[in-house]
């Protein structure tokens, strides 16, 4: 017996939706931790806010590794938020394909240019 009410739909498509919901979550989580931890060592902080206090925060190896993974973190936030962007509203493949080789150009490379500024601190 066939059922011939409806149309058969054929699904199609990468299928990471979830998994790029739970990145962009799991992301902005990390970045908001990281944001209140750094805010709480400034307002806890004696003296004036200069270089020496930004320095005397990121000077331990535990607050280097969790800035660089902070780091690796908000690249790839912003890769996939950019990433979905460009995929809803650029239709032309040609056009979507350079502004996303051009979206990871620009992101690796703040992301080499703020890990360099990390590691000279």
């Amino acid at each position: 017996m066939t059922d011939s009410i409806g149309s058969k739909r054929l699904v199609v498509g990468a299928h990471y939706g979830l998994r790029d919901w739970l990145a962009q979550r799991i992301t902005a989580t990390l970045m908001a931790l990281f944001t209140l931890l750094v805010l709480l060592q400034l307002i806890f902080s004696r003296g004036p806010i200069g270089y020496d206090l930004w320095a005397g925060i990121f000077s331990p190896q535990w607050m280097r590794a969790l800035t660089f993974t902070v780091i690796l973190a908000l690249t790839y936030h912003v890769w996939v938020g950019m990433r979905d962007i460009w995929m809803d509203y650029i239709k032309p493949v040609g056009i979507r394909l350079g502004l996303q080789i051009f979206t990871i150009v620009w992101l690796l490379s703040c992301m080499g240019w703020a890990v360099q500024v990390l590691w000279r601190l």
